[in-house]
């Protein structure tokens, strides 16, 4: 069976909504009115006005309950033309409730009430045989044409409907798989940092313990302090996760990088850092994505490449920022193996804001470097 829209449980109705239907009840009640009057009707009050107001008053609720306004609508026409001899038409006047009712998962039972209200016409109008056939035939088939057409509006704006329900459905799952992208590089950016740094420090305190252990105590409270901070800041990107997508949390950024060099450097390795231009004038995202970058490069070094140096040197130009990491080790591609989450996750950083990303062996070592654009300061 072919599925069709089906109104959700009932919500309170959008200003724009509820003026519409205001709309549409006024225009049904002057259009009721006046094809009586048009036809001859001496007394509207005798009919034609009470049908139209109950007409209109209905509409002020079809959408929330479509299928009781069409079938008291319905009725009404019935006791309309049993009550009062009437030239109008039996479709016409409840064509927002058909429309509306056919527009929900009951088109069926809409198209059987609408091919028993035009049967019953037909019927009660044989009298016009005799006298003009034409009229006759014009009368019957033109509400025929008429309930097909609002049957088949009502079917294409269902569809609409669901159209725009997948797609914005589609838009949801690509948002929540962005966010569970985002939140993964920086959880991985976090704990692997965090990893190879505390895991040189071990190592220096493993080594130093028997003989050094003033020097293994030391290794192990810095060990100590940068688990501490890793810590904290996956306790904040969690508290994120837990108050929602209002929440907000402080981002590492530029300013933030010298305590990366500082950290690397107290592992043992040597770590120049160069800064070329005004760093002010890089953008929260671009300073963030330079940011986990240089972390994730330093951590791949101090766990992969076996590197005593590496030089960090980041330009700051009007139009994109250039960072570049270079070390003396024999290279490691998150472990030899292939591009792992920290190097996938650079990738994804990058082109997320337009930029390139180059990693691989150089002449003296092995090299990340990334391009990525920002603003121009010129007007």
């Amino acid at each position: 069976m072919a599925e069709r829209y089906s109104p959700r449980a009932p919500a309170p109705v959008r200003l724009p909504a509820r003026i519409a239907d205001v709309a549409l009840a006024a225009f049904t009640v002057v259009v009721v009115v006046a094809v009586a009057l048009a036809a001859g009707v001496r007394n509207p009050w005798a009919g034609p006005i009470p049908l139209a107001l109950f007409l209109g008053v209905l509409l002020l609720v079809r959408r929330r309950w479509p299928m009781t306004v069409l079938l008291l609508s319905v009725a009404a026409i019935f006791a309309y033309h049993l009550a009062y001899w009437s030239p109008a038409g039996w479709i016409w006047p409840v064509s927002a409730a058909y429309f509306t009712a056919a527009a929900t998962s009951r088109v069926r039972w809409v198209a059987a009430i609408g091919v028993a209200q035009l049967v019953y016409s037909a019927i009660d109008a044989r009298w016009i045989i005799g006298r003009n056939l034409t009229r006759y035939l014009i009368h019957t088939l033109g509400e025929g044409v008429l309930l097909a057409v609002l049957i088949a509006a009502g079917l294409a704006y269902a569809a609409s409907r669901r159209a725009g329900d997948r797609l914005r459905e589609a838009d949801d799952r690509a948002r929540a798989a962005e966010e569970r992208l985002g939140i993964a590089r920086e959880v991985h950016d976090i704990v692997a940092h965090t990893l190879a740094v505390v895991g040189v420090h071990l190592n220096v305190a493993a080594d130093a313990i028997a003989e050094e252990p003033a020097e293994a105590a030391a290794a192990l409270r810095l060990a100590k302090d940068v688990r501490n901070q890793a810590m904290h800041d996956l306790a904040s990107l969690i508290g994120v996760l837990r108050e929602g997508p209002t929440a907000t949390v402080p981002q590492p950024d530029l300013d933030a990088i010298g305590k990366l060099v500082a950290e690397a450097q107290v592992t043992g390795l040597s770590v120049l850092l160069d800064e070329q231009g005004d760093r002010s004038t890089v953008p929260a995202t671009a300073a963030v994505a330079v940011y986990r970058i240089v972390q994730e490069a330093l951590a791949n070094t101090l766990k992969h490449s076996g590197a005593t140096e590496v030089s960090v040197t980041i330009a700051y130009r009007p139009h994109s920022v250039t960072v570049r990491i270079l070390d003396d080790g024999h290279g490691h591609l998150d472990g030899g193996v292939g591009e792992g989450h920290g190097l996938m996750g650079m990738r994804e950083r990058v082109r997320a804001l337009g930029g390139t990303l180059t990693v691989g062996p150089a002449a003296a070592g092995f090299a990340v470097q990334a391009e990525i654009p920002v603003a121009s300061s010129s007007p």
